[in-house]
């Protein structure tokens, strides 16, 4: 697990870095031929890690119901993300990780609801959920590079 625990932490510094070199309105732009933006995909992580983990265990998990249904599979941007959001999300890219691996070492996960994602990974445990959460943020993670080429 110490190997999934490096990886996401990679994965997380480098979304937050997005806080760092683009300002509010980047995030919130969506290029021509794209239904999503930045600080989309962000939220998009965010809640995902989320359901796999902690839903996916029958947990709720440290997220509000109203960010979970924002940025949920097949959900995109509205409405600009205010300051106050994007800051909220910006704390969570990083406390949710502490979180979880405290979480995982009280051995909380004790049951896992088998599934088949979306992306077709079939989920029968909670390591399998970690390891698809780090598919799923290198997945956004490419996403977000093309995006940024136009922001």
């Amino acid at each position: 697990m110490e190997a999934l625990f490096k990886t996401w932490k990679t994965s997380r510094r480098i979304y937050l870095s997005y806080f760092e070199n683009y300002s509010l309105d980047q995030l919130n732009n969506i290029p021509n031929g794209f239904n999503n933006n930045l600080i989309w995909n962000i939220g998009h992580i965010v809640v995902t890690q989320q359901k796999l983990i902690y839903r996916g265990s029958d947990l709720q998990g440290y997220i509000s119901d109203e960010l979970f249904n924002k940025y949920q599979s097949g959900t995109k941007p509205t409405e600009p993300v205010s300051q106050k959001e994007a800051a909220e999300l910006k704390e969570l890219l990083t406390s949710l990780i502490d979180l979880t691996i405290a979480d995982f070492q009280k051995d909380i996960f004790r049951t896992y609801k088998e599934r088949i994602t979306g992306t077709g990974f079939h989920l029968s445990s909670i390591n399998d959920a970690f390891e698809c959460n780090n598919y799923h943020e290198g997945m956004h993670l490419g996403y977000m590079l093309s995006i940024r080429k136009f922001v």
